[in-house]
């Protein structure tokens, strides 16, 4: 089989683990081919994310680069056996390929931490701010609609069988922005009360009062691996989304979300009594502005 042109994030992110085992094992791409039973180049593939490994050939790789069992072992397997196929392929007449990398990621994930400084996170947007938000941006409104179909359906991870943990940060500008009028701002922040009450999920608010931090107008999204060496940051750019892997990339993001979680008030408790709000929080906040709509 011929080297891919294209491989998906999953298969980057593998050849990039393998490589960093491969490196700290003091190990040669010579070597390492020996063991494939296969040229040097191929090594380079496997890499690059280029070519696959077949099982038995991985555990033979991670034994020899010096990879303990346990969860990060268990994981690279397991990205090596994924076929990179899911619901989000009923999409595929419209997504491209860092849509899909999107998906399978949140597939994976364990956890999701994520800062919204200008517009509600997608996970949390209702159908109609989700249409006003890609209308603005995709000309073609046939398109609007099946982006925002596939926006909804990444949104499963919430609810599935194996929720995610997921915690948001959103800067107050993001509930005052108005996106599609003020019914369709009401039902998004009636949205953010309710998916509160789900037990896996966390929104904050970060007040105006709180200042101007580093990170806070970054938009950016943390994913928790099914080990902490596979944690990756999301970088969404109009033409080029990014995804970190890197650990003291990582390390950065994770600090500055903690720091954005501090300055924030306190997480939404839609089942609390009004009288309990002894100090401000997100929900009296996002109660505030949606009656002022």
């Amino acid at each position: 089989m011929p080297p891919r042109s294209s491989p998906s994030e999953r298969q980057r992110r593998l050849g990039v683990e393998l490589r960093k085992l491969r490196l700290r094992a003091r190990m040669s791409s010579d070597a390492a081919a020996a063991l494939l039973e296969g040229e040097r180049s191929r090594v380079s593939h496997i890499e690059a994310g280029r070519l696959n490994v077949s099982h038995n050939r991985l555990y033979k790789l991670l034994r020899e680069f010096g990879c303990p069992p346990g969860p990060y072992f268990d994981e690279l397997m397991s990205m090596a056996q994924a076929s990179g196929k899911g619901w989000w392929d009923a999409f595929s007449d419209t997504i491209g390929p860092a849509a899909r990398d999107l998906a399978e990621l949140e597939s994976r994930s364990t956890a999701l931490r994520t800062h919204g400084p200008l517009v509600i996170p997608g996970m949390l947007q209702t159908e109609d701010y989700a249409r006003a938000v890609l209308a603005a941006t995709e000309a073609d409104p046939q398109r609007a609609d099946r982006y925002a179909e596939f926006r909804l359906a990444r949104q499963r991870v919430l609810t599935g069988e194996s929720p995610v943990t997921y915690r948001a940060v959103i800067h107050e500008s993001a509930l005052h922005t108005q996106v599609g009028g003020p019914a369709v701002m009401r039902r998004q922040l009636l949205r953010l009360m309710e998916v509160s009450r789900l037990p896996n999920v966390t929104v904050q608010v970060y007040p105006f009062e709180a200042g101007v931090y580093s990170a806070h107008t970054r938009s950016f999204v943390l994913f928790g691996g099914g080990a902490p060496e596979l944690d990756t940051v999301y970088l969404e750019h109009p033409t080029n989304s990014l995804f970190l892997g890197d650990g003291e990339q990582l390390d950065e993001y994770a600090k500055m979300f903690e720091r954005l979680s501090e300055l924030a008030l306190a997480p939404v408790d839609p089942e609390s009594a009004p009288e309990s709000h002894e100090s401000r929080d997100s929900l009296s906040l996002i109660q505030h502005v949606m009656y002022a709509l």
